[in-house]
């Protein structure tokens, strides 16, 4: 991959800085960074928009799948995560996300040991036959409060150029369904194949400024 000048991505990185990356999104979805403050402002964005939809109920068990899912994205070490947030007319509402996070060798295990794990216990494939990609999903059913439902989980996992098969980003994109909607309903199929296309748009460009 090279920019306007020529330069490969690895060239520009001067050979050691880990990339930075870049995927294509639905209308109204964006990147958004893991911390206290988007925390925050995401809440009550939430609240203010079930509010106005007179559904305070649906706020209070979407709060619960947000909390939790700060709380797994913080324990997990995540970099970032993408939702519908802008929240404008053309916005694609999707009962999901993607997170964004690292995945690292250890001198017990390698990257590719942990690839091959993904192929062995849960099935993983090449992303549209790409095999820098590796894809793999699991479904559950998952108690919130006094409320349960269907949950989708879908992995991808590609190694970061520069660190030489030793680090790994993973995406970890998810769609939940009432319990009454099958794991092979079609609005759940719909968004699976709709997050392969995002994920495969993966682009790595050179970090961002701090």
């Amino acid at each position: 991959m090279t920019d306007g000048s020529g330069l490969t991505l690895r060239e520009q990185l001067g050979g050691a800085a880990e990339p930075d990356f870049e995927i294509d999104l639905p209308a109204g979805w964006e990147r958004r960074e893991v911390g206290d403050d988007d925390r925050a402002d995401l809440g009550a964005a939430m609240r203010r928009r079930f509010l106005e939809a007179q559904r305070p109920d649906l706020y209070a068990v979407v709060r619960a799948m947000v909390d939790d899912s700060y709380a797994a994205m913080q324990n997990e070490g995540a970099l970032a995560y993408y939702a519908a947030t802008t929240g404008d007319a053309n916005t694609l509402w999707i009962p999901g996300s993607i997170i964004v996070s690292k995945r690292a060798a250890t001198p017990e295990i390698t990257l590719d040991q942990m690839v091959s794990h993904a192929i062995r216990e849960f099935g993983a494939k090449p992303l549209f036959g790409d095999k820098r990609f590796v894809r793999f999903e699991r479904d559950e059913i998952v108690k919130l409060g006094d409320t349960s439902i269907g949950l989708t989980t879908i992995e991808y996992l590609t190694p970061i150029p520069t660190t030489k098969r030793r680090r790994a980003l993973q995406f970890t994109a998810t769609v939940s369904r009432p319990l009454e909607a099958e794991a092979d309903d079609e609005q759940v199929v719909a968004t699976k194949q709709l997050y392969d296309a995002c994920i495969s748009t993966l682009r790595w460009v050179p970090p961002r400024a701090k």
